[in-house]
C-alpha cells in the first residue's frame, strides 16, 4: 500500500533513503532547510551537492517546508548528522502526528549528552511512542543504495510492530530488511564502527598491510561489543548487520567518508584540515569523543577508541598512537575468560 513519507534531511544518505521509498511507489517528500538547494533539485531532479550523477525518481518531492513534508505524513524518515539531530527534530515537533511511524537512520551519539539518538527523539518528540521509535542501520554505502545494488539492513524497535512497519516501507527486491528487537546494539555498533573505520583509512594510509586491518576490525569489534553490552545490548547483535556487516564495509570501502578521513590523516593533515576538505560530516570524529567518556562513565576499557582520540584531539602522531596500541601488557583475547571459569557450551558461554 502506497503511503506518503517524508525524508529528512536532503544528504547522501537521505536522498537514496528516498530513492528506495519512491521505488517502492511510496509519495516522498524530501526535506532540506535551504529553500535554493530544494528549488534546485525540483528544476534538476538530481542533488547536485551530494549525488550529482542520480536522477530523481517522480515519486520525490523536494521541499524546504517541514509542515508541507511532515504535516500529513504516514511515515517519518530522520536522516539528520547526530549533531543536528535534536534541531530537526524540534523543527519537526509541531508538524508530527501521534500516529505516525519515526524512523532514524543517523549513526553516532549526540556531544554533550552522550545520548543514543532514539533517546534524543523521544525527549524532543513527546507526542511519539518511545517504543515504537525505529532506528535502520547496516551496511549500506548511499552511493551503491541509488544504483540499486543488493544491500542488507536492519530495523530495531522496542515494539516488534513498528518494525515490521519500517521493514514493509523499505523492503524490496535490492533493499532487503531484517528486523531486531535490540535498539541500543544496533544503535551502538552503527556509532562505533565510524571509530574503528578512521582507524582502518589510518592504518591503509600508513602502509601498515592487511594483516594491521585484519587486526584493527577484530578488536575494534570485541571494543564496539564491550561498550555495547555494557550499555544493555545483546551480544549477538554485533555479530549481524549492525555489528561486524557495517564494520567490514565501512572499515574496506573508497566510499567510506571515516576511511577517507583516517588515510588524510595518515598524510599528515591535522583533523580541521580533512573536515575542511571532506567538506561532509565525518560521524566518526565526534563518536570517538563520545566513546571514550562512555568507556570511562562504563567502566570498560576501548584502547583503540583512546588512541584515536589522542590522534585526533591531543596533537598525537599516528605513528606513536600505533606503538603504544602494540606496546600494551599481554592480554588474553576473549577478556572474560581470564576471569571466570568456562566451559564449551556452559553458562559463562552464554552469559558472555
Amino acid at each position: 500500500m502506497s503511503k506518503s513519507v517524508a525524508v529528512l534531511v536532503a544528504g547522501s544518505w537521505g536522498t537514496a533513503l528516498a530513492t528506495v521509498l519512491a521505488h517502492n511507489g511510496h509519495r516522498v517528500k524530501l526535506w532540506t532547510r535551504n529553500p535554493e538547494q530544494a528549488a534546485e533539485m525540483r528544476e534538476r531532479r538530481r542533488n547536485p551537492r551530494f549525488l550529482p550523477e542520480v536522477e530523481l525518481p517522480d515519486g520525490i518531492e523536494p521541499t524546504a517546508s517541514l509542515a508541507d513534508a511532515a504535516g500529513g505524513a504516514d511515515a517519518i524518515v530522520v536522516v539528520a548528522p547526530s549533531s543536528g539531530m535534536r534541531e530537526v527534530a524540534r523543527l519537526l515537533r509541531p508538524h508530527l502526528r501521534p500516529e505516525a511511524l519515526v524512523v532514524h537512520a543517523t549513526k553516532g551519539f549526540e556531544t554533550g549528552t552522550l545520548q543514543r539518538m532514539t533517546d534524543v527523539l523521544a525527549e524532543e518528540l513527546p507526542q511519539a511512542d518511545p517504543a515504537r521509535l525505529v532506528v535502520l542501520s547496516g551496511p549500506s554505502h548511499a552511493e551503491e543504495v541509488v544504483q540499486r545494488c543488493p544491500t542488507t539492513v536492519v530495523v530495531a524497535a522496542q515494539q516488534l510492530e513498528a518494525a515490521e512497519m519500517a521493514q514493509d516501507l523499505f523492503m524490496n527486491s535490492f533493499f532487503r530488511v531484517y528486523t531486531n528487537p535490540d535498539v541500543v546494539g544496533v544503535e551502538v555498533g552503527g556509532a562505533l564502527k565510524n571509530i574503528i573505520a578512521l582507524g582502518a583509512g589510518l592504518s591503509d594510509g600508513l602502509g601498515f598491510g592487511d594483516n594491521a586491518k585484519a587486526a584493527l576490525l577484530t578488536r575494534g569489534l570485541a571494543e564496539i561489543a564491550r561498550l555495547g553490552v555494557a550499555m544493555g545490548a545483546n551480544p549477538l547483535t554485533f555479530s549481524g548487520l549492525a555489528g561486524i556487516g557495517d564494520l567490514v564495509v565501512t572499515c574496506t570501502s573508497r566510499h567510506s567518508r571515516n576511511w577517507r578521513a583516517g588515510s588524510m590523516l595518515a598524510q599528515g593533515l591535522s583533523p580541521d584540515e580533512v573536515l575542511a576538505k571532506m567538506g561532509m560530516v565525518v560521524e566518526g570524529v565526534r563518536t570517538t569523543q563520545a566513546a571514550v567518556l562512555l568507556a570511562q562513565r562504563y567502566s570498560v576499557t576501548m584502547p583503540i577508541a583512546e588512541q584515536l582520540n589522542a590522534v585526533l584531539f591531543e596533537g598525537k602522531t599516528p605513528q606513536a598512537a600505533v606503538l603504544d596500541l602494540m606496546g600494551r601488557v599481554r592480554t588474553h583475547e576473549i577478556e572474560e575468560l581470564a576471569l571466570a571459569p568456562w566451559t564449551p557450551g556452559g553458562a559463562e558461554h552464554g552469559r558472555n
